[in-house]
């Protein structure tokens, strides 16, 4: 795309919302219109708090420095950059539901993140069990939902996207061991990866 401005992607390799980010750019054929500029959530001196003051990943600046987050925002603006509706339904009542089961499986990646901070931010003997069940019943409940009706893995939209995100890290991190009571999403997860080269394109080496 000669001409075209590039933007900058803060974000890390390891972030499941940056890759969800980075999946939708490569599903668009939009990969080459950013470069990735990592960001420390934890440094109070990264430049990431004054672009985006939650100081949250991903955040898109774009050339005039307007800065786009969270995640969902980002890929709705990459998508009509792109000229289509592929991965958000433009209108109707299609659009809402697309959106919300991503919002179901944004909800297990927020969750999971919260448990792991749990873990890296407290000492052991700080630990909430009842925060971890509070976060894991979550969890369990969306995948519990999700296992009964599973996405098409022959489809790639927000929904699917956010979901292998999730699931992804959920392997990764393993705050809780989701494949023995889920069989057909660890089934969908593996055909859409399949399916869709950008899941394993996106895949952060340590992943």
């Amino acid at each position: 795309m000669k001409g075209k401005p590039i933007w900058v992607l803060r974000s890390t390799l390891t972030s499941p919302f940056g890759r969800k980010v980075r999946m939708a750019a490569a599903v668009l054929g939009m990969s080459d219109r950013y470069r990735l500029e990592p960001a420390d959530t934890l440094n109070e001196s990264d430049s990431l708090r004054a672009q985006n003051p939650l100081g949250k990943l991903p955040c898109l600046l774009l050339a005039d420095g307007t800065a786009l987050y969270d995640s969902r925002v980002i890929i709705e603006f990459l998508q009509d950059e792109a000229g289509t509706d592929r991965l958000v339904p433009k209108g109707g009542l299609v659009r809402y539901t697309t959106l919300t089961r991503a919002t179901l499986a944004d909800g297990i990646t927020d969750a999971a993140l919260l448990m792991v901070y749990e873990g890296r931010f407290r000492d052991p003997a700080m630990h909430s069990q009842r925060w971890l069940a509070h976060q894991r019943g979550k969890i369990t409940r969306a995948l519990a939902g999700l296992e009964r009706t599973p996405p098409d893995a022959r489809v790639t939209d927000i929904a699917a996207i956010a979901l292998s995100c999730a699931l992804a890290y959920l392997d990764w991190r393993k705050p809780v061991e989701w494949r023995p009571a889920h069989p057909r999403l660890a089934q969908w997860l593996a055909d859409f990866a399949a399916a869709e080269p950008a899941f394993d394109a996106t895949r952060a080496p340590e992943a």
